[in-house]
């Protein structure tokens, strides 16, 4: 492949995420150099790092691209869901289960390699990406603290990912008991909660 001709630069970027996912599945993400992956994509050093200044930029890279994924199948799935506390619930767990059934995002919470998914989860743009996803329509608070419901429902994926549950049923036990209340009070439709007597 030529890179300096026929490539643009988006599809050009979009070979090298590609060739850097195949070696984050094959290798982990942390052992995965920056050579590693342009002789992976076909291309030379230089070149790659023309399209990502150093192996973090390619990191943020991949991990927006793939949480861009992940928020639109998952607001796909949540979008017929008017319960607020149901939707919620549903979305971080179908998060948590895209991740985990996809070998490219799974490779990012292997043992050595959650700290760095840690980190890049809670960059701007991938809390942008999830939070409208998951939280758009589900609240009813003031639009200014989105963010920051957003930054802990990101926290909330990444511990489920990086320190599972005892199993799926304990995992939606503790999002329905513990999350979800946070976002949208304790009464909000939750099936381990009761409304006390008035």
């Amino acid at each position: 492949m030529n890179w300096l001709r026929d490539e643009r630069s988006e599809a050009a970027a979009e070979k090298i995420l590609d060739a850097a996912a195949e070696l984050f599945v094959a290798r982990g993400v942390a052992p995965t150099g920056m050579s590693d992956i342009a002789k992976a994509a076909g291309c030379s050093r230089a070149t790659l790092y023309r399209y990502f200044d150093g192996r973090q930029a390619l990191h943020r890279a991949f991990v927006h691209r793939e949480a861009r994924k992940v928020g639109d199948l998952v607001a796909l799935e949540v979008a017929g869901i008017a319960d607020p506390a149901e939707r919620i619930t549903e979305a971080i767990l179908t998060a948590v289960r895209r991740v985990r059934e996809t070998p490219t995002l799974a490779a990012w919470f292997a043992v050595g390699d959650a700290g760095i998914a840690s980190e890049l989860a809670s960059t701007s743009e991938v809390i942008e990406v999830l939070g409208v996803a998951f939280l758009a329509g589900s609240t009813d608070v003031d639009p200014s603290s989105l963010p920051r419901q957003a930054r802990w429902v990101v926290r909330v994926i990444v511990s489920l990912l990086t320190v599972p549950g005892a199993d799926a049923a304990d995992e939606r036990a503790m999002v329905e008991q513990f999350v979800v209340p946070a976002l949208v009070g304790p009464y909000a439709g939750s099936p381990h909660t009761t409304v006390p007597n008035a």
